[in-house]
């Protein structure tokens, strides 16, 4: 089976193809069991977050693994097909690498994928789905990744989406030192945001999850107060920038809920920022008059602030990023030569065998050790040397030339002058 990965990122399809192909972290695991019991595939990866849902995968039918991805979230193939990108080998390695490393973000060298990539791994390792072509893979992606990041200043001056999502609140409130922040959710990406949020001392902040005892571990690092999702209806309207990014595979806020939070808040402004993927928030909530809403997408103009002062580290990255490849290239295709020396050695055991089986009979007959040794060295000569012999003999004019210089080469022979 061979290497390959395929998969829909930001520059390939918008948020609301990317939302249909997104795996929720409580699925991945079910969805892994599917690809590897029910086609031809043998080992088997998923990358899914806002940005990206990625399939790495060793198999010999690659079509049939990118059906499945579009089969297992009811989508007919030829809907998915123009936004795909497909890579084989080497293709993949490359992509993995640069993946791993920030450069095909939407944020230039940003890092939280790497840990979004580990997550991966360590879910395809509880799936039992990770074998050893993809555990030396993302080995060696992690590995190249620390490499370019301490290597060369590709993470300089990054923003981050948690960075960029509390700098667009600050344009358009001025000072959020007098704003009500409610975070929905309470992942890593809130957390992140949190943390961003917090340093500008907002009035207050709540935090609203599924689970409460999640929320309440969040809030009690932010001095917030905690809520459950059931809560939202009463608690929309007190709040003025809503920040969302749960694994929900349905809106949170529909626009029902929102209007009728702008209607209490009298027409107050609502800015609301939708990190998820599935979105949190109904796209029409976008055409109420007093809601300023952004989704992952919309942030991408902010987030390539500073992007001058990180791409003169692309080349040097992409330096790094090319080495290695090769050198995984080489570990790859001294593994498919495995089965090859495998048969070899096994031959060469067989002819071992038989010689030392005859020779044991004899001296277990009386004859002369000396001349049994000789028996067993020139049998073992003979089986050797017989095949690449008749091989020689038999070859074509066209065949001759190369297979000569094949066996000088293998056994190291000279020509005669």
């Amino acid at each position: 089976m061979q290497l390959f990965a395929f998969g829909i990122n930001h520059q390939t399809a918008p948020l609301d193809v990317r939302e249909q192909v997104a795996f929720p972290e409580d699925a991945m695991e079910r969805a892994l069991h599917d690809l590897v019991q029910h086609h031809p595939v043998g080992e088997a990866a998923i990358v899914s977050t806002c940005n990206r849902t990625e399939v790495y995968c060793s198999t010999d039918k690659p079509e049939e693994a990118m059906h499945w991805l579009a089969d297992y979230h009811h989508l007919q193939a030829l809907e998915l097909e123009p936004y795909l990108y497909k890579l084989p080998r080497e293709q993949a390695v490359k992509h993995a690498f640069r993946v791993a490393s920030g450069l095909d973000s939407m944020v230039l060298g940003e890092p939280q994928i790497l840990g979004q990539l580990k997550d991966a791994v360590k879910s395809a390792e509880h799936a039992g789905t990770l074998g050893m072509l993809l555990h030396k893979l993302f080995q060696r992606t992690f590995f190249v990744a620390k490499e370019v990041r301490t290597s060369t200043e590709i993470g300089t001056n990054s923003v981050s989406m948690a960075a960029a999502a509390a700098r667009l609140a600050e344009r358009i409130f001025g000072d959020i030192s007098e704003q009500r922040v409610l975070f929905i959710g309470a992942g890593e990406m809130i957390e992140l945001c949190a943390s961003h949020f917090a340093a500008r001392h907002p009035k207050y902040i709540t935090v609203a999850n599924r689970t409460i005892e999640r929320a309440q571990m969040l809030a009690q690092r932010f001095n917030a107060q905690a809520i459950t999702l059931n809560e939202l209806p009463e608690q929309l309207a007190l709040h003025d920038i809503v920040v969302s990014c749960t694994a929900s595979p349905l809106p949170i806020l529909g626009k029902g809920m929102v209007e009728r939070a702008i209607k209490v808040r009298k027409h107050r402004p609502i800015f609301m920022v939708d990190l998820a993927v599935p979105r949190d928030v109904e796209p029409e909530v976008a055409e109420l008059d007093d809601v300023f809403l952004y989704s992952v997408d919309d942030l991408a103009d902010i987030v390539k602030e500073g992007l001058d002062l990180r791409q003169g580290a692309v080349a040097q990255a992409e330096a790094i990023i090319d080495s290695n490849v090769i050198n995984f290239m080489h570990w790859l295709e001294s593994r498919e030569l495995v089965p090859t020396i495998r048969a070899l050695r096994d031959q060469a055991e067989r002819y071992r065998r038989h010689e030392l089986e005859r020779a044991m009979k004899l001296l277990a007959k009386g004859e002369d050790p000396q001349k049994i040794l000789e028996l067993l060295s020139n049998g073992l000569t003979n089986k050797f040397l017989h095949i690449p012999s008749e091989a020689l003999n038999h070859a074509t004019a066209d065949e001759r030339d190369d297979l000569v210089g094949l066996v000088n080469r293998l056994y190291q022979l000279h020509r005669p002058e």
